[in-house]
């Protein structure tokens, strides 16, 4: 290895050029998640049934996002740990950090397919999911609470990998399981015909691959964050460092979940088609989200880094531009979303009302998108120096809650979707404000000849 390659370039390189390097291979790796989640829908949506459709898109999607998504949040806890040892080359922390990190992967996989498989069937009743949906969602969601821990494994190996600057090898195993998914989903439920356990059993059997290709990786590597089974173990200090930061992130990710599982139990009232229709619009824009999550990730990795190398005038001035090709990156794809909707609603599904249902929710949303990029950004930058607790409580109070006593006021007094839509913009927008006020009291822009 000669010296360039042994640079840090996260610490070290043209901010705007680091930045994009480390987020083109984590956009890409979301794309192919995303494609890897969305054949699920398209192949059930075209060759079983609505409601297949709704089974897969909708209260099973919630549950099973709320529950990967509090543990992605608790591995950016422990992403954040690593990368800041990681700026720091603080070699025997970051050994630490790892191998506590995957024990409490492993650990909490085994606990959430336990109580995932006792608890699927009332959560599901709970959330008054529609007669004719709730035997398949409860069949798909106790398959994939049967691989669970490979899930789990796989996410916290992930975050691991770009903690450290290596964001490359991540979006190979996405590419990887993506078309053996796929290929499983067409074999399974086209050629089987199996249904919704066709699909439910191709996600697992592919989580099963992206864990132990990314185990591999870590295992094999000679560098700083090497993995070696026998010293797979809980070390207190560590466990407690990562859960100081991987909790507020975790609950915040439940929060969000919560309060869209509040917004499925009011769109279940309102029919089968709609139900589809909404269920369907998640897996559409999640090309938008995946887009802004990945600038997310990107400036956790990097403001988390320079903050440990102690380069703050650098950390500050790569959320500015972060903020600037989040939003350029945005108008781009609302505009092709807005324009493109009754043609991508028809890829999922020939039912005229679902895709004219699913059109309207899209032009409804669309133009609101915007507002959502400054919390996604200030946030993932709070998160990279440890500032967890008060972006915790600005999403958990701003969104969330906000959000909840929207649908329980004006949605009970002008029913509807677009009443429930408008709890988006309406909870983004105070938010959005409450993050800007916070993040430059923190970080007030000063001494910006300084920065470099």
């Amino acid at each position: 290895m000669d010296k360039k390659e042994k640079i840090n370039q996260i610490t070290e390189g043209v901010i705007w050029k680091q930045l994009l390097l480390f987020f083109f291979p984590i956009v890409f790796g979301t794309f192919f998640q995303q494609i890897y989640n969305t054949a699920d829908t398209i192949v059930v949506g075209r060759f079983v049934g609505k409601e297949a459709l709704a089974a897969v898109g909708g209260s099973a999607s919630q549950i099973a996002n709320l529950i990967v998504g509090f543990f992605v949040g608790l591995s950016s806890g422990a992403a954040v740990v690593i990368s800041q040892f990681y700026g720091a080359k603080d070699k025997k922390n970051v050994s630490k950090a790892l191998h506590t990190a995957f024990a409490f992967s492993i650990a909490v996989g085994v606990a959430l397919t336990i109580a995932g498989i006792f608890f699927t069937r009332p959560a599901l009743l709970m959330m008054k999911t529609p007669a004719d949906v709730v035997e398949d969602s409860v069949i798909y969601l106790h398959i994939y609470f049967g691989g669970m821990i490979f899930n789990l494994i796989y996410n916290m190996g992930a975050a691991i990998l770009r903690a450290v600057g290596d964001s490359k090898r991540p979006l190979y195993v996405l590419i990887i399981t993506c078309v053996l998914n796929i290929v499983l989903d067409i074999l399974f439920v086209v050629l089987f015909r199996w249904g919704v356990t066709g699909v439910a059993v191709a996600t697992v059997a592919s989580q099963v691959v992206s864990a132990l290709i990314v185990t591999g990786m870590l295992l094999k590597t000679q560098e700083i964050y090497r993995l070696k089974f026998n010293q797979i173990r809980f070390d207190r200090r560590m466990l407690l460092s990562v859960l100081r930061i991987g909790i507020p992130a975790g609950l915040e990710s439940v929060m969000y979940n919560i309060s869209n599982i509040v917004i499925q139990v009011f769109v279940n009232n309102l029919g089968t088609d709609t139900v589809a229709a909404w269920g369907t619009l998640g897996k559409i824009d999640a090309l938008f989200w995946m887009v802004i999550n990945a600038f997310a990730i990107s400036i956790t990795t990097f403001v988390g880094q320079n903050f440990g190398a102690g380069k703050y005038h650098r950390m500050r001035k790569s959320v500015r531009v972060c903020m600037t090709m989040s939003m350029v990156s945005s108008a781009v794809m609302i505009s092709m979303m807005y324009v493109w909707a009754p043609w991508i609603y028809r890829l999922f599904t020939t039912d005229s009302a679902v895709v004219a249902a699913g059109v309207h929710m899209s032009r409804f949303m669309l133009p609101s998108y915007f507002i959502y990029v400054i919390i996604g950004i200030l946030s993932g930058a709070l998160r990279g120096t440890g500032k967890v607790l008060v972006p915790m409580i600005l999403t958990c109070g701003g969104v969330c809650s906000l959000r909840i006593i929207w649908l329980f006021s004006a949605g009970r007094m002008y029913p509807g979707i677009n009443t429930i839509m408008l709890s988006y913009p309406v909870s983004w927008s105070i938010t959005a404000v409450l993050f800007v006020v916070y993040y430059f009291m923190k970080f007030p822009a000063e001494n910006r000849n300084a920065e470099r």
